[in-house]
């Protein structure tokens, strides 16, 4: 049996364990498993590569649920924080308080501080993985806190959810122009 091989559920399976998934012409790897051998596998498949984080864990949960190939279909994630040159009192307050003294969420003032696919689209449980949880490595905010912004898109679509005192706040939240960087 290969060490890597692609499985009839288009999983990408690197030393028995389910490393990623193709998805058209595009293999979604977590990199975790990034070596040169399965890079090496990859490009001779012919196959663009995208290094994402979370996938690995997506991939196992499925499986354990009973999902298969349906596992990769939960939406990927992005946590916004506000960016350090925002003024303190935008900081940390509810939703009500922020659109009171200063109108809805901007996306000007903020930066993704995480981008990538984890194993819920539950809100819930983004808080808590993000919060009081293990960060994944890529994760380059403080933890998630009152003010923050969790993204959840697809190829269908995005919604946006401002962190509130208690749960979350669906908001309309438009990306900025000129594209997203990750900071720290």
């Amino acid at each position: 049996m290969p060490q890597i091989m692609i499985d009839t559920y288009n999983r990408i399976i690197c030393y028995g364990n389910p490393a990623g998934y193709v998805k058209g012409s595009k293999a979604i790897v977590d990199p975790i498993f990034q070596t040169d051998e399965l890079t090496a596998f990859l490009t001779k498949q012919r196959f663009e590569t995208e290094w994402r984080d979370g996938v690995y864990d997506r991939l196992v949960l499925g499986q354990q649920n009973g999902l298969g190939p349906e596992a990769p279909a939960l939406k990927s994630c992005r946590i916004w924080q506000l960016k350090n040159d925002t003024p303190v009192e935008m900081r940390f307050i509810s939703y009500e308080a922020l659109q009171a003294r200063f109108g809805e969420p901007d996306p000007s003032h903020y930066a993704v501080v995480y981008d990538g696919q984890i194993e819920t689209n539950d809100l819930e449980e983004i808080y808590s993985k993000f919060n009081v949880g293990t960060h994944p490595p890529s994760y380059m905010g403080h933890s998630m806190s009152m003010s923050d912004v969790v993204e959840l898109y697809d190829d269908s679509g995005n919604e946006f959810f401002y962190c509130d005192r208690m749960g979350f706040q669906k908001i309309d939240f438009t990306q900025p122009k000129e594209g997203m960087e990750m900071t720290m």
